[in-house]
């Protein structure tokens, strides 16, 4: 047993993770025979096999399981350490990971990238874009800037404020409403509605179409924000969406007030180890500061919305 690499424990470790050979190679960045070769080299070496073959895939043994669960801690210990060194940085440089979807992105964090690399020129923005939360905990990413009503007790920061939604529709078709005068309830669910996929099922916006639409009269489901936005302003349908996109949008318009019940907040995150690193710092301070302005835009205060009489 003399002589175990990291690499071995990072290779059991994806083999445990993926439940194959497969996925494991595109963990590691190998082929699959390589990962093959390497395993049955370990495991003879070791003396005692690390995984029982099925046909449903790879299953570790309890000497795998053991050996995973340590390349686990060792993972962690790892992240940690590089934390708290990016926390001791002296001056503002080098490269900041920041995490957030591309609705944020496209539709109101661009501007705002675009003034902290003005202010802070030293510093390499890589830019993550995923709807699902990345693990700051193990540096997926240094920064998150989320729409969550439940950020992660493992990360601070500051919550910007609350993004507001509404029921739109195609400006068009909706000339009472242009001129300040909402449709009825009951003109709505005789119209064509546009939702977010299923995958968005947590969201109150989606459970508010399934009630409020018949089956038949969801006439596209889009696993994007800015695509149902754009699927609204053809007139494929009407649809709930955030104030901070519609409200921009010449060819949309506000068919309901803002609903309460489908906000959410908007949060800048980062973790507890790296809040103090200058360029955690400095991109808090700056993002911060031009999101602040945009609290109007995100609550449904700073466009031209159609208001009822």
């Amino acid at each position: 047993m003399n002589g175990l690499s990291w690499d071995e424990f990072k290779l059991v470790k994806a083999i445990a993770d993926s439940r194959g050979l497969t996925g494991a190679a595109e963990i590691v960045g190998v082929n699959h025979s390589t990962v093959f070769r390497r395993l049955g080299e370990l495991e003879r070496r070791l003396g005692t096999p690390l995984f029982e073959r099925h046909r449903t895939g790879y299953a570790p043994t309890p000497a795998g399981e053991e050996m995973a669960a340590l390349a686990e801690r060792m993972e962690e210990d790892v992240a940690s350490f590089a934390r708290k060194l990016a926390g001791q940085e002296l001056v503002p440089s080098g490269e900041l990971r920041v995490t957030t979807n591309d609705t944020l992105l496209a539709s109101l964090l661009m501007p705002v990238l675009a003034r902290f690399r003005l202010a802070h020129p030293n510093i390499r923005l890589d830019m993550l874009l995923s709807n699902q939360s990345l693990n700051l905990s193990k540096r997926d990413a240094d920064i998150a800037v989320r729409a969550t009503d439940d950020p992660p007790d493992t990360l601070v920061g500051r919550r910007i404020g609350s993004i507001v939604w509404s029921i739109y529709g195609r400006r068009a078709d909706f000339p009472e409403a242009a001129a300040g005068r909402m449709p009825s309830a009951e003109d709505m669910a005789s119209r064509n509605w546009v939702s977010l996929g299923d995958q968005f099922a947590h969201l109150k916006a989606h459970r508010h179409v399934r009630e409020a639409a018949e089956p038949e009269r969801i006439a596209m489901k889009i696993n994007t924000v800015l695509g149902l936005g754009e699927a609204v302003a053809e007139g494929i349908g009407i649809g709930p969406l955030p104030a901070f996109i519609a409200d921009r949008n010449p060819n949309l318009v506000r068919l309901t007030p803002p609903n309460p019940a489908f906000s959410t907040g908007l949060w800048l995150l980062t973790h507890q180890d790296l809040k103090n690193s200058p360029r955690v710092r400095a991109f808090m301070d700056v993002a911060g500061a031009e999101l602040a302005k945009a609290r109007p835009l995100l609550e449904g205060t700073g466009g031209r919305p159609a208001t009822s009489d």
